[in-house]
């Protein structure tokens, strides 16, 4: 009797102990979880830096210029994000990496937000939160000069070697709108210049500003006159999902820029010089 009654002993302190470990284990992922949302806004304030996610060859948004001697990232997107940097009160620390490792680089903290003339398009509203939309942009074919008048429409570009910077809403363009073309997709938006002026593609599908960024400083390239690739997309901020309040304070800093006409002027000032 006495074995047995030690037995039950043994075995009612094993369950309490394994349910106490299990109850730990619940409230210790929990708190986890609430930690990587909560207190986001939180660990930027206390690291007092912001980190940004962009890919810096896509004037008149991001691009790299010498300025004095020295190579900086500059473009209207970047002053969007030192206002937001300004207005949460900590330093902006750039991170310019190929367009389509930026999402993978937000989703694992490698950077806070994500600049980078980015459409916030329904697919990518699955895996990422946006800010307001600040700028909408359309699609154009950059071509070489000699064929400005070779394109009439659309259906001449059927079966012909067409660029897209890998990842982007003009991939997507090219692909469903230019029938049976042969898409060429890299990273880099002056590698595919390089291929359009080298003769290995045939055109290059970019969002109009860029376009015109890179015909400013070319004059053997130029935005094909008869192609109409239709409406584009609202151009947004994009964040890690779940992190509301940091959304929050984005959308007041577009919202102000946008108010007092700083963002045109912003725009206005990066194409000049992309232009120089």
């Amino acid at each position: 009797m006495k074995n047995k009654s030690s037995y039950i002993a043994i075995m009612m302190i094993a369950i309490l102990f394994s349910l106490t470990l299990i109850g730990c284990g619940n409230k210790q992922d929990a708190q986890t979880a609430d930690d990587e949302v909560a207190t986001s806004l939180d660990k930027i304030k206390e690291a007092n830096k912001i980190v940004l996610g962009t890919s810096a060859d896509y004037p008149p948004y991001e691009f790299h210029k010498q300025i004095d001697g020295k190579d900086e990232i500059v473009g209207f997107d970047i002053e969007v994000a030192k206002e937001i940097a300004k207005d949460i009160g900590v330093e902006l620390e750039i991170k310019d990496m190929d367009f389509d490792g930026l999402l993978a680089a937000l989703d694992t903290g490698n950077v806070d937000f994500v600049v980078a003339g980015m459409s916030a398009t329904e697919e990518r509203k699955q895996s990422v939160d946006f800010s307001k939309e600040y700028y909408m942009e359309d699609s154009g074919l950059l071509v070489l000069t000699d064929n400005k008048d070779k394109y009439q429409s659309i259906a001449d570009l059927e079966g012909l070697n067409i660029g897209a910077q890998k990842g982007t809403v003009q991939e997507e363009v090219a692909e469903e709108q230019i029938e049976g073309a042969r898409i060429k997709s890299l990273a880099k938006v002056t590698d595919l210049v390089l291929e359009l002026k080298n003769n290995k593609i045939d055109g290059l599908v970019l969002a109009i500003p860029v376009a015109e960024a890179y015909v400013s400083r070319h004059p053997d390239l130029i935005l094909a006159p008869h192609i109409d690739l239709g409406q584009g997309d609202g151009i947004a901020v994009a964040i890690k999902k779940g992190n509301q309040e940091l959304v929050d304070i984005i959308n007041a800093t577009i919202d102000r820029l946008m108010s007092d006409d700083t963002l045109d002027k912003f725009i206005q000032d990066a194409t000049a010089l992309s232009e120089e």
